[in-house]
């Protein structure tokens, strides 16, 4: 159940700051939180982590945009007055009018040419592409790239990030969003309502599965000989499984959670900055209707982010 609570201010430690919060996004992450509907085979590992009974952070919110308020001792990277945006992970609690995080933690000044609502959706999703395209796959310029799930929040930064790395993309998508992903930068959308992707054919050197429905078994076909699947969400058997297909097959399948950096917060708005990736907005609501804006999400129909705005 969501709703809205007075809570106490928190305290600015040293090498801390003191964020007021103008915007975030009601994330995938914040609806497994919530719900604890997990992948297949993580759902008594996720309990310990996010909570037995409901979310063990009682403020939601992996990701924000606001402005410093306060620095802390020792703190020299941000300055009260700075405009900032970043992660916040399992800590959470970006749906507050106030948060603090590490100064040497998974944040960065916001891109001049974002809105705060434009800069808070650069973080869950932009991470992780960028993560699982230059860093676990090492894809190079002229690479293909399938992007299965390429509406939302991960698949548009994935469709984006992808064309700034030079890559020739392929989105899944629904019809009604093949527009939306060609502009983002895909040379072609696949309706997976009518196609089967894994079927037609075609190969490439990597797969990006954001839906959870394409492992290794049914991407195979689809893989060229030294291909890779880049498994962003699966169950814990294709985690389990993913050295095993590396060393036996002459694919490679990288699975496993992004980590939040400063460097990639940094990245990500040197990409914005120069035009190169502006995200997706899904929706936006104000703080008091972010019941609704869970319930948005929970549609499983977005495309991009929900942004919630705060101060």
């Amino acid at each position: 159940m969501v709703r809205i609570a007075e809570v106490g201010k928190p305290v600015c430690r040293p090498g801390e700051v003191l964020v007021r919060v103008h915007a975030a996004t009601v994330s995938s992450a914040d609806w497994r939180a919530r719900s604890l509907r997990m992948p297949p085979g993580f759902g008594l590992l996720a309990r310990p982590v996010f909570g037995f009974t409901g979310p063990r952070n009682k403020v939601l919110g992996v990701d924000f945009a606001g402005v410093v308020e306060e620095a802390g001792a020792e703190v020299t990277r941000f300055k009260p007055g700075d405009a900032v945006f970043g992660l916040t992970g399992l800590a959470a609690g970006g749906h507050a009018e106030f948060l603090t995080i590490k100064a040497e933690g998974a944040i960065a000044r916001k891109p001049d040419r974002l809105s705060f609502e434009q800069a808070t959706c650069l973080c869950f999703g932009g991470s992780t592409a960028l993560y699982f395209l230059r860093d676990r796959g090492a894809m190079k310029s002229g690479q293909s790239l399938l992007v299965n799930g390429a509406s939302g929040a991960v698949g548009t930064a994935a469709v984006a990030i992808g064309k700034a790395m030079g890559l020739e993309v392929t989105a899944v998508c629904s019809a009604g969003n093949a527009e939306r992903v060609t502009t983002l930068g895909a040379n072609r959308a696949i309706d997976y309502a009518r196609t089967d992707f894994a079927s037609t054919g075609d190969d490439y050197d990597a797969i990006m599965d954001i839906v959870g429905n394409a492992p290794f078994a049914r991407c195979k076909a689809a893989l060229k000989p030294n291909g890779q699947l880049l498994a962003v969400l699966g169950g814990l058997g294709s985690l389990l499984s993913a050295p095993w297909y590396s060393l036996t097959t002459g694919h490679k399948v990288h699975a496993g959670p992004a980590p939040e950096r400063a460097s990639d917060m940094e990245d990500l708005a040197a990409l914005a900055a120069s035009q190169q990736f502006t995200p997706v907005i899904d929706s936006v609501y104000p703080l008091e209707d972010i019941v609704a804006a869970h319930a948005r999400v929970d549609t499983g129909h977005k495309v991009g982010s929900v942004v919630v705005t705060i101060s």
